[in-house]
């Protein structure tokens, strides 16, 4: 059996960069914004410093153990597609931890071919918010 392919990755610069925040953080978290605040970038958080909604999907994890989130509206345009967190210059949102290092996280993407959406779809949806207890 082929493994899924991820949902999420990140680059290795955007790894370097989330292992920097978590050495003054502590350990983090992303949500992937729907268009609120800064267009729709991935905002990283102290982990549980963002409350994870229900109908949040877990798109997975990068950088070892750090929790990407998106709302399930979002999830539902995305759901066929492999995002990867990268990492560029310049200032995105105030509220996401990178904003006063001088760069922001972005996302790039690409649409899973048909063998790999296949294999996704009959693997089921991702984990949702409510499957997780406070």
């Amino acid at each position: 059996m082929t493994a899924l392919p991820p949902r999420i990755l990140a680059t290795a610069e955007a790894e370097a960069l989330m292992q920097r925040l978590t050495s003054m953080h502590g350990p983090l978290m992303f949500h992937q914004s729907g268009g609120c605040c800064d267009g729709s970038a991935p905002m990283c958080f102290p982990r549980g410093e963002f409350k994870v909604g229900a109908q949040d999907v877990l798109l997975g994890h990068v950088a070892g153990d750090i929790p990407v989130w998106i709302g399930a509206a979002q999830f539902e345009y995305w759901r066929h597609t492999q995002v990867t967190i990268d990492v560029v210059p310049g200032r995105g949102a105030g509220m996401s931890l990178e904003s006063p290092e001088g760069v922001r996280f972005i996302v790039r993407s690409r649409i899973f071919d048909d063998a790999e959406n296949a294999r996704r779809e009959a693997a089921g949806d991702p984990p949702h918010g409510d499957d997780f207890p406070g």
